[in-house]
């Protein structure tokens, strides 16, 4: 991500409210903030050997509940709508 700078100054018998303005404007132009809010709750890949773990856990599992309903310690309902 690069960094973009945005700078703005104050013009002859320019009030500070006007010069905020602007520089809100040119924030929401350069696209500044919907890019930071973008990424700002997104997450990062998971490593090669986490999602290796956690496919070998998920295959553990359903093997148990497989073993556990022939041997009939699970009743199999079917999922209501």
């Amino acid at each position: 991500m690069s960094n973009t700078n945005v700078e703005v100054t104050r013009n002859q018998n320019e009030n500070p409210a006007a010069l905020i303005r602007r520089f809100q404007k040119k924030v929401q132009e350069a696209g500044i903030l919907s890019r930071v809010r973008g990424i700002r709750y997104s997450n990062r890949e998971l490593s090669d050997l986490k999602v290796k773990n956690a496919k070998l856990r998920k295959i553990e599992k359903i093997a148990k509940f497989e073993r556990a309903k022939r041997l009939g310690k699970v009743i199999v309902t079917k999922k209501r709508r």
